[in-house]
């Protein structure tokens, strides 16, 4: 089945900000699940295994209430949380995708890219959403931000890809290993000298096998075994009947959209506050320049 048949399910809407303008936008996922997922069944009934809470030192089941959240801060020592304390830190939904800055996007490393997102135009955004894709296009920047999405607080990176952009969630810095360790190892470390005949055989080899980007042509080998000998047993009879269980039903995230008023003034006035603000932090800089700091183009902007 292609991927492009069906169209994605609207998973949150709401605005990009960047200066002073808005930029209404849905998101709609850009993966899908496409492993394999192996139910656990009783052998003797076929019917279905759920898990249970055990309490790891006695053996013993345990009830949901009697459950709470601690977080480790010491060996065999916690900090417990109420599920109330928990509900309080969540992030305040702002339903805007807040452009802190534009990065060259060949200076974020391919290892911060977690999650892409598809963003397309909603309401009137096309204008100004064919402006923004086409800037970040030309300047060869994407845009660096924050949004929040189910209570979560995520870092993105907003670029072009064709007519849409893609809003891909980021690692946080601490969630990356940095790689300066391993190149104290004894087989980075070491100068190695390569041959101009070496170099120049490696090259024809990389050259023999160029191709065009083509996804379609990689195929998981186990799932597709696996899912032949499921067409084996069903067309030879050779199945099990488990009892269907009812499940929760998902729902979107629908936020407010942004209106959109005249797009040259507002990026009149975007530049003008922008000005602005350097010239103060230029003349605060003046007095201490180690304590300058690049200012940050996005402006929150609130909702009439």
């Amino acid at each position: 089945m292609k991927n492009e048949e069906t169209l994605p399910r609207v998973i949150w809407k709401g605005a990009i900000a960047f200066g002073l303008v808005h930029v209404p936008v849905a998101l709609y996922s850009a993966t899908q699940e496409a492993s394999l997922d192996f139910d656990w069944l009783d052998q003797r009934s076929m019917d279905p295994v759920g898990y249970q809470r055990i309490n790891k030192v006695t053996g013993k089941v345990i009830e949901k209430e009697h459950v709470v959240k601690g977080l480790k801060y010491a060996s065999g020592k916690y900090v417990v949380f109420s599920d109330e304390e928990i509900r309080a830190s969540f992030p305040k939904a702002t339903q805007t995708v807040e452009i802190e800055s534009f990065v060259k996007a060949a200076d974020v490393p391919l290892s911060f890219f977690e999650k892409p997102y598809y963003v397309a135009p909603i309401n009137r955004g096309a204008k100004v959403f064919t402006l923004l894709r086409e800037t970040l296009l030309a300047s060869g920047r994407i845009g660096i931000a924050r949004v929040v999405i189910s209570n979560k607080q995520h870092l993105a990176a907003l670029y072009p890809q064709g007519k849409l952009l893609v809003l891909n969630l980021l690692r946080w810095g601490e969630e990356v290993r940095a790689p300066k360790a391993l190149l104290s190892l004894e087989s980075l470390s070491s100068d190695v000298e390569l041959k101009a005949s070496e170099k120049q055989m490696a090259a024809q080899l990389v050259a023999d096998l160029a191709a065009n980007w083509n996804p379609d042509a990689f195929r998981d080998d186990f799932k597709n075994d696996i899912m032949k000998l499921v067409a084996q047993r069903v067309k030879a009879g050779k199945t099990a009947t488990v009892s269907t269980l009812p499940s929760d039903a998902g729902t979107a995230d629908d936020g407010s959209s942004a209106d959109i008023i005249d797009l040259t003034e507002l990026l009149r006035r975007s530049l003008g506050a922008k000005k602005a603000s350097k010239s103060v932090g230029d003349s605060a800089g003046s007095k201490d320049k180690s304590a300058a700091v690049p200012i940050p183009i996005s402006r929150k902007k609130k909702s009439a």
